[in-house]
């Protein structure tokens, strides 16, 4: 097999998105669009990735490491592009894939299928991913020989009335036979109204050289480039149902696949059931037999066999439950780590903690971790009880098998075993309630009386 460099196209300024964030980096379940594009390249092992940015692109080079990026100044349209990636490989001389940075849906097996066909026999000097799009618009055209191979690309501006026609377009997605890339790429000239280097010239550049080029077709919805926030949107429903459907043919169940948000990287256990409207943010991690109740949101969490989430439950990154822990209703977790078979069933807030064991926790407990300047951690140990309204203030230790009476709140560390309560003490008045009464009633007929005088 030929060896291959990646090069992924993405100095574009994306001025349709309205956004001062370069287009590349805005996300889809919750990965930015270049990260989608390396990672369906990286399946490929190529031996070389190069990422074209614009100048002042930090933060795209930031997101694209490991990869190497190489700066196109000025912008000279794609042509150019590949030129100055090419101009960086050296002497390389095997395949080469050139992709946009926008194009986040495309899969590894199309960019394979690509790859095989500029190989297959008689081998192409250019082969191009096309889409078959019902209302081709501005896309550019590919136009086919009576033996089905790739005559041109023809930009919608410059096509006659019978390409116009044409449904089949360009994706903008390429693969070049790296013998002769760097001559093909450098014959490409500017004189076109923008005077930009266009990379679809190649084509035209390699058929008077009488080099064969080809091409496949894929799905719009994989191809097809993010341009506005409508698109954005386009793509991100599209890819929640892929990652939907991954989910269910794994073994996972989705009780309402439509109102469940998936990122790019959840990972799901098998029998694991989901509830509706349940959110994962990035980073987590589930495993085997859990429920997720009903609009529970969560990021950043690893979940153990057998536990039980919500419903409306949050649980924010550094949360970890070991197996069949219990987090119930309204209960919020960040940077806590929960015991095998602990329970926190309602009504409480956990935060830089780290629970023991077969610990129950009642209803409107809070560890409380910032004093206004720095966060304290809260230790539980095994079996220890805390009652409903307590209030734990970190830095604490509730030892193994304490119990924290309701309604305390907690500064200093429980010994093991002992009872812990931390209140004020309870102060009856006999007969004060009917003299409150008594006098609250007076007041409102006075007042009553007064308005009436108005």
């Amino acid at each position: 097999m030929s060896a291959l460099a990646v090069i992924v196209l993405a100095a574009g300024d994306g001025t349709r998105m309205k956004s001062a964030r370069p287009k590349v980096l805005h996300e889809i379940a919750h990965r930015p669009m270049l990260g989608h594009v390396l990672d369906a390249a990286a399946a490929l092992q190529p031996q070389h990735t190069l990422v074209v940015i614009g100048r002042n692109m930090d933060a795209v080079a930031d997101a694209a490491a490991p990869a190497r990026t190489v700066v196109q100044s000025p912008p000279l349209g794609t042509g150019d592009a590949v030129k100055v990636a090419l101009a960086a490989l050296g002497d390389f001389d095997g395949d080469v894939l050139v992709l946009v940075g926008d194009a986040a849906l495309v899969r590894t097996e199309t960019l394979a299928s690509l790859l095989d066909e500029r190989r297959r026999a008689p081998e192409a000097a250019v082969t191009v991913l096309g889409m078959r799009m019902p209302d081709p618009g501005a896309y550019g055209r590919l136009v086919l020989g009576s033996d089905g191979s790739l005559e041109a690309i023809v930009e919608a501006r410059d096509a006659t009335p019978e390409q116009l026609r044409i449904t089949l377009c360009n994706s903008g997605m390429i693969a070049l036979d790296g013998r002769h890339a760097a001559e093909l790429v450098g014959a490409i000239e500017n004189k076109n109204a923008k005077g930009e280097y266009y990379l679809t010239d190649v084509v035209a550049i390699a058929r008077k050289r009488g080099l064969a080029c080809r091409c496949i077709e894929a799905p719009a919805e994989e191809t097809v480039g993010v341009n506005s926030r409508a698109e954005l949107a386009v793509a991100e429903a599209t890819l929640q149902q892929r990652l939907r459907a991954k989910h269910m043919a794994a073994g996972v169940t989705l009780v309402d696949p439509t109102t469940v948000y998936f990122s790019a990287d959840t990972v799901v256990g098998r029998d694991t059931v989901i509830e509706p409207s349940v959110v994962f943010g990035p980073g987590v991690r589930i495993g085997e037999g859990v429920e997720i109740r009903a609009m529970s949101h969560i990021a950043g969490a690893i979940i153990g066999d057998g536990a039980i989430v919500g419903p409306f439950a949050r649980l924010r990154p550094g949360t970890e439950l070991a197996a069949k822990v219990h987090v119930g209703n309204f209960v919020e977790l960040k940077a806590a780590r929960l015991g095998e078979g602990s329970k926190a069933n309602h009504l409480t807030y956990i935060g830089d903690a780290v629970v023991g064991r077969e610990v129950n926790i009642g209803a409107g407990t809070i560890t409380c971790n910032y004093d206004g300047f720095l966060k304290h951690e809260t230790r539980i140990e095994d079996g220890a009880f805390i009652g409903s309204n307590a209030a734990l203030v970190a830095p604490v230790t509730i030892g193994a098998n304490a119990i924290v009476g309701a309604g305390s709140v907690i500064t200093r560390n429980v010994p093991a075993d002992a009872l812990a309560l931390g209140r004020g003490q309870q102060v009856e008045k006999r007969g004060a309630a009917r003299v409150l009464r008594e006098r609250g009633a007076a007041a409102k007929r006075a007042k009553a009386k007064e308005r009436s005088k108005l």
